[in-house]
């Protein structure tokens, strides 16, 4: 390779790696600016990323509609708009749809800030790759890794660099300056700067279908792994940075080395696949593990088997298209059909099973591959059928009283029927199908078809069922938001993380004496509705939630009958708190209750200092604010501390159930209040003088969360037990 080749080798790979690293920068920075109008659901995280893959396959089309022009009118014409997005620079937010559904008013506010900028630097990818090749400088698909490794180091940069260091004003001055080095960057390529026949449109969409499969499954294994494993802040970065990293290894020239992980994906879609219905709270790390290796492997068997098919270089952007359509038709999969239609996560499991049709394995051994060429015929129809026996033997719904040794005896031999269907990708994949039905799938389908007991909306899917007799919960992924005793006489109790000596038990008491008899009490996140059971007559209750479904099932008295019996009258305003709380009066509430956790992810845009000062302003001078900070990932204290900064005082009620209390169902809460008038707080403390309630104050090295900054990572915690 001479040393021009190499120097323009160098240049289209900068370039390329630079835009995606602003490509990938710019998401998780512009979510942030968002985060105080959407708050910060999962399906929040979804509809971004579908609306990300709309502006990349828009730029792909376009990569690949300027491919007709000759080269100087396709470099005059990018540069050209390059500079005319550059005229919405700096980045902010743009107006939203006031009062729409979720479903459009997210894609309209993120289209509306960042679309012509996303656009526009999502087309530079393939579009430098083909500028590559034309001007002589060989195969151009591995920059393409180049590009992938550009946007991992783009995800990453953001929660780990910009966003601890950085006010959201400086990060959108940061990524303006590298947007002006990436247009400078363009115009060198274009500076530098036969016909074969195309592809066949059954090629085109055999990569269409290659491409949506790992991208449906990253969103998938994402929602996955924040609701029903581990709901961890951040965690979806993971499932997104596996996912570029699999182009990067499938697209480079380690060819032996993306191999051996594809031949890894057969046996992960049987541990993994196998264990997608079970409760997967015992061993959340393995279990989360074994999710993320199966998306890993599966993806790098697939986009490997993409860049196997690839065309020539001079139909490369039309490869993209295709690749792009792929990704948009994924996400349209798992962010919009699959919430309006499915009441349980199907997508996953779905997704799983498509991969397993696609994917190349071969015979683990020599004398299975043998059998099946003998006995081809029988074993096409005995392997599939005596996996669906085994699988209805595993779940129980035959036999219901078989013992769970010889349910697992079951399930483990149609593992072995899928090991013997190594190679033979249909009867592999029937085999896998029978071990997720036959290890809870089953279970899953029954609850789904009764109706009122799980139930899906844009914010996550809810389960309503009896776990044990006469207690009924309410259950968002792994986490438990409501319990309550079906006899009559003990429904009125409220449970959980309300128990009478927790901090919101012990305010809900003593507002009568702080405030009268017609107290004006707030409430932000409904669940079950729980503390509605503490309202005295005379109070008047607001209710604020976010999901309207939500609302369904708290006032469906066949689920819970908290609201129906202690507030039927209560006021419900369907909204995000931080947007509807602020049309309130002033001064019109005595006592807001932030409760408002989706899972274990935080509302952070609930917890700024911008979220409290409308919280005073709706407050009465001598209100009081009760925030419930119970977390099994995030130590929130430093963030209610910081408060008292902004003149507020705080105290914490960290509640450990006796062994009587938690065998009453009462569980351990961490509950923080907070009040501009520091006598009012040490009134609340006196009505319960044997309760404990601590100060807390500012942490100094810690500065507090605003609108504008804001970090989890100082405030991690190990793994708690609770």
């Amino acid at each position: 390779m001479t040393n021009t080749s190499s120097a323009s080798r160098a240049l289209f790979t900068l370039t390329i790696c630079a835009g995606s690293f602003l490509l990938f920068l710019v998401q998780p920075m512009i979510a942030r600016m968002a985060l105080p109008r959407l708050g910060g659901a999962p399906a929040v995280w979804n509809s971004a990323m579908l609306v990300y893959q709309l502006l990349l396959l828009g730029g792909y089309a376009y990569a690949h509609w300027i491919g007709r022009f000759a080269a100087k009118t396709q470099a005059g014409l990018h540069l050209v708009l390059f500079l005319l997005a550059a005229l919405m620079l700096p980045l902010g937010l743009a107006a939203g749809i006031s009062d729409a559904s979720p479903f459009l008013s997210v894609p309209w506010l993120l289209i509306s800030s960042i679309g012509p900028l996303f656009f526009v630097i999502a087309a530079q990818a393939p579009l430098m790759q083909r500028w590559f090749a034309d001007s002589g400088g060989g195969d151009p698909y591995p920059l393409y890794a180049a590009s992938n490794l550009g946007s991992f180091a783009g995800l990453l940069a953001y929660p780990l660099v910009l966003e601890p260091l950085l006010p959201l004003k400086a990060q959108s001055l940061v990524w303006s300056v590298g947007y002006g080095l990436l247009i400078l960057l363009v115009g060198l390529c274009a500076a530098r700067f036969a016909r074969v026949a195309p592809p066949t449109a059954r090629q085109f969409l055999r990569w269409v279908i290659l491409a949506a499969i790992p991208s449906g499954l990253m969103l998938s294994t994402s929602l996955h792994l924040t609701t029903d494993i581990v709901p961890m802040p951040l965690l979806w970065v993971v499932p997104l940075g596996l996912y570029l990293l699999s182009f990067s290894l499938a697209f480079s020239d380690w060819r032996s080395l993306a191999g051996r992980i594809s031949h890894l994906a057969p046996l992960m879609m049987l541990m993994s696949g196998g264990v997608i219905f079970v409760d997967n709270t015992g061993y959340p790390a393995l279990y989360a593990g074994l999710g993320l290796l199966l998306l890993f492997s599966v993806a790098v068997a697939l986009h490997r088997e993409m860049y196997d098919r690839r065309p020539d270089p001079v139909h490369l952007t039309r490869f993209y298209l295709a690749m792009s359509l792929g990704g948009v038709v994924g996400g349209l999969f798992c962010a919009l059909f699959a919430p309006l239609v499915f009441d349980w996560g199907y997508e996953h499991p779905i997704l799983i099973l498509a991969a397993s049709l696609l994917v190349a394995h071969q015979p683990l051994f020599r004398w299975s591959y043998e059998l099946w060429q003998d006995k081809g015929a029988l074993f096409r129809w005995a392997v599939p059928l005596g996996a669906a026996l085994l699988s209805l033997v595993a779940g129980g719904v035959l036999l219901s009283d078989l013992p769970r040794n010889l349910k697992l005896a079951a399930a483990g031999m149609i593992v072995i029927l899928a090991v013997l269907s190594l190679g033979r990708r249909l009867p592999f994949s029937l085999c896998l199908g029978a071990l997720m039905l036959g290890m809870g799938g089953w279970q899953v389908l029954e609850r789904t078809a009764t109706p009122g007991q799980m139930t899906r909306s844009f914010f996550g899917t809810y389960t309503v069922m009896d776990f044990k007799p006469g207690l009924r919960s309410l259950v968002h992924g792994t986490t438990l938001h409501g319990v309550q005793y079906t006899d009559p006489k003990k429904a009125t109790i409220p449970l959980s993380y309300y128990a009478p000596r927790s901090g919101i038990g012990i305010a809900m008491r003593a507002v009568p004496a702080l405030y009268g008899e017609d107290a004006r009490i707030g409430l932000v996140g409904l669940g079950t509705g729980s503390l509605a059971c503490y309202a005295k007559p005379g109070q008047v209750w607001t209710i604020f939630e976010i999901d309207p479904v939500m609302v369904g099932i708290a006032q469906d008295p066949k689920s819970f009958t908290f609201l129906s019996r202690c507030t039927p009258d209560a006021r419900i305003v369907v909204g995000d708190a931080r947007l509807t709380l602020v049309k309130e009066p002033k001064a019109s509430l005595d006592l807001l209750a932030i409760d408002a956790f989706s899972s274990d992810s935080v509302p952070m845009h609930l917890l700024t200092r911008e979220a409290f000062a409308s919280y005073a302003q709706t407050l009465r001078p001598d209100g009081v604010v009760l925030a419930h900070i119970s977390n099994r990932f995030l130590d929130l204290r430093p963030v209610l501390g910081a408060l008292t900064r902004d003149g507020w005082s705080v105290a914490i009620r960290d509640y450990d159930a006796s062994e009587a209390e938690l065998a009453a169902n009462f569980n351990y809460s961490v509950w923080v209040a907070l009040s501009r008038d520091a006598a009012q707080l040490k009134k609340l403390r006196m009505t319960a003088p044997d309760e404990a309630w601590y100060p807390l104050a500012a942490d100094v090295d810690f500065p507090g969360w605003s609108d504008d900054f804001a970090s989890i990572l100082p405030i991690f915690k190990p793994l708690q037990g609770r």
